[in-house]
């Protein structure tokens, strides 16, 4: 797209695996600037004495769940979230009255201390770390599904800065385990599979494979003038051997980025050692990118995978698991809140070439 054409940008873009979300994408220079969150000033000691999760304070958390390689040397650690927005200490009974009904908050809440160096950062931890980091994602996911049939999810999120919910600086990202599927995974894999069975292919797979080999120039009916031109490769920032990481046609986010396998596969349960070196080596490039172009910048990554559960045994085919990274550039309006419909005031086509040309290692 050209400058000229970004600029005028106004359109309503609709999210191909949940239809019933959108996005105005509103470039117009006569655009009223949205709210910019701040960027945040990093800390980038090693450690800190008053830290709770800095090596050393390990007596300033609550019991240690899971640590790697070793308690002593740990690199990653699991404890108990000291806060946690669900517990398994005063299981009750569901209840209804009327039209409201309760569902007991039974659950686990979990920190995961991704690093024992305070200020460290994503794409500064070593692709080994960041595999390994995973892999641990992918144990303790494991062991909470297995450990009670009432836990139908559990999501694996990472918050970087206070706007994205983070009240630690220490490096550190979150493992919530709850007796329902959270709405949103819910609508992707009921979406996702209502497309398969009538297209016969998982959505995921169709869209990554327009993002490597589709290329279209649109015209206007009337003048003739091009509308559009869709090049491959134009959402895709980062390629490995077994990961792409995509920026969505439809994002909610201005600099919004999704990695997923190349190849079908709907539980990240079922990633493979190999597969987790190659998803650390496209996270580890991803984040140079986006520190490049937007350095400071707070977001949230999260992990959607296909729940557990008798109830979704024929979603194999269908879902795809993928991390979803949203940096938080600005603050939602109004309009955003209450109607649903996220604006984003940078084109997504914009966006993934800024990130793809970035120059990193």
């Amino acid at each position: 797209m050209s400058e000229e054409q970004n600029k005028g940008v106004r359109e309503i873009r609709i999210n191909p695996i949940v239809p019933t979300e959108s996005v105005l994408v509103a470039t117009a220079r006569g655009m009223r600037p949205k709210k910019a969150e701040e960027k945040i000033e990093r800390d980038t000691r090693t450690h800190v004495d008053t830290c709770p999760f800095c090596r050393g304070n390990e007596d300033r958390t609550p019991p240690e769940i899971k640590a790697w390689p070793d308690s002593r040397d740990w690199e990653v650690r699991i404890v108990p979230n000291l806060y946690p927005v669900l517990g398994d200490d005063s299981p009750s009974n569901n209840l209804a009255f009327g039209l409201q009904q309760v569902i007991d908050g039974y659950g686990r809440h979990e920190v995961i201390i991704d690093h024992p160096h305070h200020g460290i950062i994503i794409h500064e931890m070593s692709q080994a770390h960041l595999a390994a980091l995973f892999g641990i994602y992918q144990q303790r996911m494991a062991e909470l599904y297995a450990s009670d049939p009432r836990l139908k999810y559990v999501l694996v999120f990472k918050n970087f800065g206070p706007a994205a919910g983070a009240s630690i600086p220490h490096t550190h990202s979150q493992i919530i385990a709850t007796p329902v599927v959270p709405e949103n995974v819910q609508n992707e894999v009921t979406h996702s599979h209502q497309y398969a069975q009538k297209y016969g292919q998982c959505i995921f797979c169709s869209l990554i494979d327009e993002a490597l080999t589709y290329e279209a120039t649109i015209y206007d009916r009337e003048s003739g003038a091009v509308r559009r031109r869709i090049s491959v490769g134009q959402y895709v920032i980062e390629r490995g051997e077994r990961f792409v990481a995509i920026k969505p046609f439809a994002s909610r986010f201005e600099w919004e980025i999704h990695i997923l396998p190349l190849r079908h596969e709907a539980d990240f349960l079922a990633a493979s050692e190999e597969d987790l070196q190659d998803f650390a080596r496209v996270l580890q490039r991803t984040m140079k990118r986006l520190d490049k172009v937007v350095g400071g910048v707070q977001f949230n990554f999260f992990l959607h995978s296909l729940p557990h559960g008798d109830e979704f045994g024929n979603c194999n085919e269908s879902y795809h698991w993928h991390l979803e990274i949203c940096p938080r550039t600005s603050i939602p309006t109004g309009f955003e809140l209450g109607s649903g419909l996220f604006v984003s005031t940078v084109s997504p086509e914009e966006a993934a070439e800024a990130l793809r040309n970035a120059e990193i290692d």
